[in-house]
């Protein structure tokens, strides 16, 4: 196993947090941590690669946005690999530079932060800015009794929302392979887990699928009709687990089953703001076999993609008629931001009671909704206006 020390400028994974190796299901897994020593924030960009005999394998994700001395643990799956002795290559780091709010969470290093006999890791955190922070996770780098890197914890479950100065409680495993070997817990990290994408082939077409979930679903493929898709799933942890699959919609009247091993799974299907279906459901502990969604439409087309929700064209004419305040509208143009509908790397944050828009900008906000210019030219007058400053927001 080849392990070495992984640099981008000041962007870098240090040596000794980066390693490979085979998990309790024995796949092979490759852990490391992401560590920003330059002056702005970064979304970083990793692409890790592992020769297995006569193959190579390699998978790339992108990563949540790193403010200035700051770190992000990453982990990755490799099921193909079957060999007893693979290589780990080092790391390929890039980066964009990209604007970034501080998440004012942080661990409270105190007596309720505790590594328990069987590994696992229990403590508090803490809200310490003045907004509610929504859905994010909390990471760490767990060391083994000779200080190597074992793994890359995560709370189990995402914590949806907390309140300036609430406290909440978390808790994290390591891999059941290590639990009996775990020292302590560094390198505590604030962000959201990385979107697993996985592209399927379907009739002549891609179907591109996004989970956000610890639970490993490997060699995805469609039935020849196109009726059902089928995953490999491993849920190697001792507790249960929670999954949402994102992908796109071929008919609105398709309705989904989840299946594990031909048993019927109670699952929740949904259509968010971007036009995709969401189907999530609970995954028992200690789970494995064949997973199957069963309900595509075979003679359906994919939806043409909505690159701005309804919600926000109906605050637009509501805005223009001033049925609702500037903030409201502007709330609107924060969600498009967060969500990279519109693409500003220069944006810098202002506060709340500085944000403006100039009246005269209902003109184009209401060609918009007249149709007379696309969704594509609307979002490049607003990104034009916010990186002039004349949208402060």
């Amino acid at each position: 196993m080849l392990i070495q020390q992984v640099s981008f400028a000041e962007v870098f994974v240090p040596t000794n947090e980066y390693v490979g190796y085979f998990d309790s299901n024995g796949v092979y897994t490759v852990v490391g941590n992401v560590k920003n020593d330059i002056d702005h924030a970064i979304a970083p960009i990793i692409s890790v690669s592992v020769i297995d005999g006569t193959k190579e394998f390699s998978k790339t994700i992108q990563h949540i946005s790193l403010a200035p001395g700051n770190e992000i643990p990453f982990k990755i799956k490799f099921p193909e690999v079957l060999g007893h002795s693979p290589t780990l290559m080092p790391a390929e780091l890039s980066f964009e530079k990209t604007t970034i709010d501080v998440i004012p969470i942080d661990v409270i290093y105190d007596q309720t932060l505790i590594v328990h006999d069987d590994g696992h890791l229990t403590g508090r955190v803490i809200n310490s800015g003045t907004d509610t922070i929504s859905d994010f996770k909390i990471f760490a780098v767990i060391h083994g009794f000779d200080d190597e890197t074992l793994d890359i914890g995560q709370n189990i479950l995402p914590i949806t929302q907390m309140k300036p100065g609430e406290i909440r409680e978390f808790m994290m495993y390591p891999d059941p392979k290590f639990m009996s070997k775990v020292w302590y817990y560094s390198c505590f990290a604030v962000g959201q887990e990385s979107i697993i994408v996985l592209n399927v082939p379907r009739n002549d077409d891609v179907f591109k699928i996004r989970y956000d979930s610890s639970i490993l679903l490997s060699y995805p493929e469609f039935n020849s009709q196109g009726t059902f898709l089928s995953f490999t799933l491993i849920q190697g942890w001792s507790f249960d687990n929670y999954i949402n699959l994102e992908f796109p919609i071929y008919s609105e009247n398709e309705s989904f089953q989840v299946f594990l091993n031909d048993d019927l799974i109670d699952s929740i299907q949904s259509i968010d703001d971007m036009g995709n279906w969401h189907v999530g459901f609970q995954v028992e502990s200690q789970s494995e076999g064949v997973l199957r969604i069963v309900g595509f439409d075979p003679q359906g087309k994919q939806s043409e993609f909505v690159l701005i929700p309804d919600w926000i064209r109906n605050d637009a004419d509501w805005w223009i008629s001033d049925e609702i305040p500037d903030s409201e509208f502007l709330e609107g143009i924060d969600y498009m931001l967060e969500k990279q509908i519109l693409d500003v790397s220069k944006r810098e944050m202002i506060e709340e009671s500085q944000r403006y828009i100039p009246s005269w900008v209902k003109i184009s906000v209401g060609w918009w909704g007249e149709e007379k210019i696309s969704d594509d030219e609307f979002v490049n007058i607003l990104e034009n206006l916010i990186k002039r400053k004349i949208i402060l927001i």
